[in-house]
């Protein structure tokens, strides 16, 4: 760097850093941990843990809940979360700068982060999001140097990429593609039109993604006989055909009466019937004198049946599911807040933010779709693999989110919701480099 560029780094990285911290600090200082209804369950699976595993019952990977274990108590918690979130905001800053050679979209980057609050207040959460935003943000910095650096290509950079991988499926399981789709990215390639793999990132992503990922369901399968992250997928399908189980075979008419009961139930106080199961679990126990694990394979294989029986009503639920995806929630308690005047501040600071973030997903949806068909567009805005890769994360998580899941799906976008807005960024700079370039050679011709 010239002198003058290695204090534009400095300036704008002080920036960042001051900021984050500010941002972070007062908020430890105004506002309590917030715990919800999933916390529960993950403070008893991280007791399970410092108890030896041996009433662990696999209704959460162990990624979150031994995170839990770790650190203690909620506060403790929340100030690791907080230092986590300012490490996000430095991954982001670096990618943004390195990519562009600008410091000032480092700083964007990062400022996109942790000036977000629908990000900032997850790290107040007791939930999955923050550390899981920080596992993918290791992920993709990892992957960013890989990219861009080739004489950083070593097994131990592979390793680390794989592990960061592994670990964010193993706290969210809806990430369990991350593993192999980072392989797809940085082990092929095309030189002069001919297919190259590198063997490198096959073996250092995938190893780490066996061990612990496959140890895992390894354990949840000898332990329950279900081979799968969780012993959850009965219930969380439910989530899909609970809008038509009254169709479900009078073989398992208790089942069915049961949950027809709650749903309507539910529907009658909140207006829908999604997460109904989570509440209609303990009767529906009862009636079928089924166990937990037992009562959950029995959902597995009704719901499986009406979705065959079901396709467009199931198609139908996925689609809104995917819809319900983009609408960025802003996850906070203003109870927790005892300044009038901050808290107004904060209610306004998230409305406005909102729309910026609906109005950036809705690009990203549209701006995407047109790179992968425009050759034009893709240049003009120097799409490369690294930014495939962050488009890519998206466009899965978003479509397997909806096909596995249909409750609390806007909150599914939470880790990934900085990846759209640096790819919103970095259309908007890259747009400017071009405009900028064009009128240079006007000017040039002119002269």
């Amino acid at each position: 760097m010239t002198e003058q560029r290695k204090r534009n780094y400095k300036l704008w990285l002080g920036i960042v850093l001051a900021a984050a911290v500010l941002v972070r600090l007062v908020l430890f200082l105004t506002y309590s941990p917030v715990s919800y209804s999933d916390t529960a369950s993950y403070r008893r699976s991280a007791n399970a843990i410092l108890e030896g595993l041996d009433d662990y019952d696999a209704t959460r990977t162990p990624g979150y809940p031994a995170f839990l274990a770790i650190i203690g108590p909620d506060r403790s918690v929340y100030a690791v979360q907080l230092f986590l979130g300012l490490c996000i905001t430095i991954a982001w800053f670096t990618i943004g700068y390195q990519s562009t050679g600008k410091p000032v979209v480092g700083a964007l980057a990062a400022m996109l982060y942790t000036l977000n609050p629908a990000q900032f207040f997850f790290e107040a959460n007791l939930l999955t999001e923050t550390l899981t935003t920080f596992w993918l943000a290791l992920s993709f910095l990892g992957a960013f140097i890989w990219l861009k650096h080739p004489k950083f290509h070593s097994i131990w950079l592979a390793l680390g990429i794989g592990l960061a991988s592994a670990l964010a499926a193993l706290t969210r399981p809806l990430f369990i593609f991350m593993p192999v789709w980072l392989v797809l990215f940085l082990a092929v390639s095309f030189e002069q039109r001919k297919l190259k793999i590198d063997w490198k990132p096959i073996l250092g992503v995938m190893l780490p993604a066996v061990l612990l990922i496959g140890g895992w369901m390894g354990w949840v399968n000898s332990r329950y006989q279900v081979f799968s992250l969780t012993t959850m997928t009965g219930y969380h399908l439910v989530q899909h055909t609970g809008y038509y189980f009254e169709d479900v075979p009078d073989e398992y008419a208790d089942l069915r009466d049961v949950y027809l009961e709650y749903r309507q139930a539910r529907v009658d106080q909140y207006g829908t019937q999604g997460n109904t199961i989570w509440g209609a679990i303990p009767a529906m126990k009862e009636v079928s004198g089924l166990g937990f694990y037992e009562l959950s394979k029995t959902l597995q294989g009704i719901s499986i049946q009406l979705i065959l029986t079901h396709p467009w009503a199931y198609i139908s639920r996925v689609l809104k599911g995917w819809w319900l995806f983009w609408r960025a929630p802003v996850y906070w308690r203003s109870t927790s807040i005892g300044i009038p005047l901050l808290k107004k501040t904060i209610e306004l600071l998230i409305l406005g933010s909102r729309g910026l973030v609906i109005a950036s997903n809705m690009i990203f949806i549209l701006s995407s779709l047109a790179a992968v068909v425009s050759k034009e567009l893709r240049k003009i805005w120097a799409i490369d693999p690294f930014l495939w890769l962050l488009a890519g994360s998206v466009w899965v998580t978003s479509i397997l989110s909806s096909l596995l899941d249909h409750g609390d799906n806007p909150r599914f976008l939470i880790p990934l919701q900085i990846v759209v807005l640096f790819w919103v960024l970095w259309l908007g700079f890259q747009t400017w480099q071009h405009r900028k370039n064009k009128l240079d050679v006007v000017e040039a011709q002119n002269s």
